[in-house]
C-alpha cells in the first residue's frame, strides 16, 4: 500500500522557495491548511516571498547539514516536528566536459546530497513516529537526459535514484516518496538557460526543454505534487509525455540515443 499524507494541519519544509515550482509549492500549502517553512539561498526574495504568502522564512544554502538543521528546528519552534520535507532547491548549467570540479561539486551539493543531507535528519524520527514524507524535486532529465549539461543530467539522475532508494526502504515504516520529474517549467534556471549568459550549452539545455512540449506554470505543478502526495504517488510527471520518452529509452535505448543525437544537432542548429 502507498504511503499517502493529507497536508491540512500538516508541518512542511520547503527549499527553493524564494519562487518558481518552491513558491508555488509554499502556497499550495498554505492554501491547504498546511504550516510551512519556506528557505532558500536568496534572502531578499525569500523574505518578501515569506511575507507575502504568510511562512515562516529561514535563508541558506540548501545543502548545508546546518541550514537544514536550522529549517528545522525553525519548525518545530513555531508549529511542531516536520511532516513532510520538500526537497526542491536545485542548481543547473549548460557544462559540458569542460565543468569544473567546482561545478559539479555544486550540482551534486544542491541537486543531491542537500536530499540526502535532509534524509538524513528527518527519517529517523518519522520512522520512530511512523509517518513522514519526503518530496524531491528531480527532473525529467533524471529520468532521459539533459541535452547541453552533463552536471545537471548525471545529479538529477541522482536524486530520482536517491528518492527511489528511500521509498524502497521506509515505505513499510510509513514514510511516503514522491519524485517529481517535470520538462519546462517557468522558472528563473529556465528563463537563464535562454539568455547568452547560460552559455551555448545553457541556450541548447533550454532549447530541448522548451521545444520538447509545453512550459507549464509552476502553479500547475504544484498543484499536481500535492494531489500526487494525497495519494501517495511516486512518481509526478507533469508533462505526461515524459512517460512515454521513458518508455521507449527502456524499449530500445540505442535507438532513443540516436534519436537523442538526431534531436541535439537540430538545436544546435536552432540557437547558432
Amino acid at each position: 500500500m502507498a504511503t499517502a499524507m493529507q497536508v491540512k494541519d500538516k508541518v512542511a519544509v520547503v527549499t527553493g522557495a524564494a519562487g518558481g515550482i518552491g513558491a508555488a509549492l509554499a502556497e499550495a500549502l498554505l492554501e491547504a491548511g498546511a504550516r510551512v517553512v519556506v528557505s532558500d539561498i536568496d534572502e531578499q526574495r525569500l523574505t518578501a516571498t515569506a511575507e507575502r504568502i504568510g511562512a515562516v522564512a529561514v535563508a541558506g544554502d540548501a545543502s548545508s547539514e546546518e541550514c537544514i538543521a536550522a529549517m528545522i528546528a525553525a519548525a518545530e519552534e513555531h508549529f511542531g516536528p516536520v511532516d513532510i520535507f520538500f526537497a526542491n532547491a536545485g542548481v543547473g548549467d549548460g557544462s559540458g566536459l569542460a565543468a569544473t570540479d567546482d561545478q559539479w561539486q555544486l550540482a551534486l551539493d544542491v541537486n543531491l546530497l542537500a536530499h540526502v543531507r535532509a534524509a538524513r535528519q528527518l527519517v529517523p524520527g518519522w520512522v520512530e513516529r511512523g509517518s513522514g514524507y519526503f518530496v524531491s524535486t528531480a527532473s525529467a532529465a533524471g529520468l532521459l537526459t539533459q541535452i547541453g549539461s552533463a552536471t545537471y543530467s548525471v545529479t538529477k539522475h541522482g536524486a530520482v535514484g536517491f528518492a527511489e532508494w528511500l521509498a524502497v526502504t521506509y515505505g513499510d515504516d510509513g514514510v511516503g516518496v514522491s519524485c517529481l520529474c517535470p520538462m519546462g517549467v517557468d522558472t528563473d534556471m529556465l528563463r537563464s538557460g535562454m539568455t547568452s549568459g547560460g552559455g551555448e550549452g545553457g541556450k541548447v539545455a533550454a532549447a530541448a526543454v522548451t521545444q520538447a512540449g509545453e512550459v507549464l506554470a509552476p502553479r500547475d505543478v504544484a498543484d499536481q505534487v500535492l494531489a500526487a502526495v494525497a495519494e501517495g504517488t511516486f512518481l509526478v510527471t507533469p508533462h505526461t509525455h515524459v512517460r512515454e520518452f521513458l518508455r521507449r529509452k527502456v524499449d530500445d535505448q540505442d535507438r532513443w540515443i540516436h534519436g537523442m543525437q538526431r534531436y541535439q544537432r537540430q538545436l544546435k542548429g536552432d540557437v547558432r
